[in-house]
């Protein structure tokens, strides 16, 4: 689709995941044919995103708030997608994401069911998030999504849906260097202290059960779950999503973007300082200590974190653990979701909510 080899490995890597995550496949299609270098990236994708946006506030307008909610939730996705990786022009990719927040906190309450923006106390500051209760279930069970490296809790809902259909509520929320803490905070291996921000805020909300809490990651949130669970026994279950064991073994093998991205959210001057500080997002000597049950995906054709990192984190757990492979997957099996999303939502909900089917 283009000559340009950045354009060509964004593609290689995520292509999946743009369209699993809610942008219309004609749209991946179009945007992405008409994109002749990198640096059009950004502007293409914020272009079709504002066609997905004017719709949804001409319909919110007219009152039509389910409609709008789904217009400005697509809109959202694709502002996203804009700016998820556009790391050499700090400007635009500040512009994008500042429309994907607009258009995401706009849809949130309109969403069926609707969600509200929350933040929660974080070390003199706040952590944003989006909490969503499930329709007619008084006090839910709490399932705390960790977002990965380039994703942002405004690109959860896709993922969010399954356990909200079960009766789980979802708390995705973004983390230091990640989403509208990226610049403010800097990435930082021991994710337990963040969460356990997000636990202590759950504790206090009279309309959500604490008693039972799981915990969930995708990618680098992937690592951020799991090395929560093994720090906090309130967390009752766990989901890894194709996440590094050690992030510094994996640096190698990183797509270009990916250190791109690191290198910016850890707050680091070089690659090398980057590198440096990977080390510290590691599972070593943790992993035994994660005593609730799992369950841990990993795609066998992940070009992004070697599929070895996942077993690691399978064989290493103290607790029960439910381990997919899965031979023709990618990175986080966005192209075989249907593979494991449903599935991790019924375990989850077996777990939480005691279901027997």
């Amino acid at each position: 689709m283009s000559a340009d080899t950045t354009v060509a490995a964004a593609l290689q890597h995520w292509a999946p995941r743009l369209v699993a995550n809610g942008v219309p496949l004609t749209d991946f299609q179009e945007v992405t044919a008409s994109i002749a270098s990198w640096d059009d990236w950004c502007d293409a994708w914020s272009a079709r995103a504002a066609v997905h946006e004017e719709m949804g506030r001409v319909a919110l307008g007219q009152g039509y708030t389910l409609s709008a909610a789904e217009h400005l939730k697509t809109a959202a996705v694709c502002y996203h997608f804009a700016k998820f990786l556009f790391m050499h022009d700090a400007a635009r990719m500040r512009a994008a994401h500042g429309k994907a927040l607009d258009c995401h906190r706009t849809a949130l309450p309109h969403m069926r069911p609707p969600g509200e923006r929350i933040e929660i106390p974080y070390e003199g500051t706040t952590l944003k998030a989006n909490l969503r209760k499930p329709c007619g279930v008084e006090m839910p069970r709490v399932l705390i999504m960790c977002v990965g490296l380039d994703s942002t809790k405004e690109e959860m809902d896709a993922y969010a849906e399954p356990f909200l259909d079960r009766g789980i509520a979802t708390l995705a929320f973004d983390g230091p260097g990640q989403g509208e803490a990226e610049y403010d905070l800097p990435i930082r291996g021991d994710y337990e202290v963040p969460v356990g921000a997000v636990l202590d805020w759950i504790d206090t909300r009279d309309d959500l059960d604490s008693s039972k809490t799981g915990i969930w990651g995708v990618s680098l949130g992937g690592y951020y779950a799991p090395r929560a669970a093994a720090h906090h026994d309130r967390l009752k279950a766990c989901i890894s999503l194709t996440g590094p064991f050690n992030w510094a073994e994996a640096w190698e093998s990183l797509p270009d973007l990916t250190r791109a991205a690191f290198v910016a959210r850890s707050h680091s001057a070089s690659q090398k300082e980057a590198k440096d500080k990977a080390a510290a997002l590691s599972l070593d000597g943790i992993v035994q200590n994660i005593r609730c049950p799992m369950f841990v995906v990993a795609g066998k054709q992940d070009r992004v974190i070697p599929w070895d990192h996942a077993r690691r984190i399978a064989e290493g757990a103290s607790g029960p653990v439910e381990f997919l492979p899965l031979d023709d997957a990618g990175h986080v099996a966005n192209n075989r979701t249907y593979r494991y999303r449903l599935q991790s939502a019924d375990w989850m909900a077996d777990i939480l909510l005691g279901n027997s089917n």
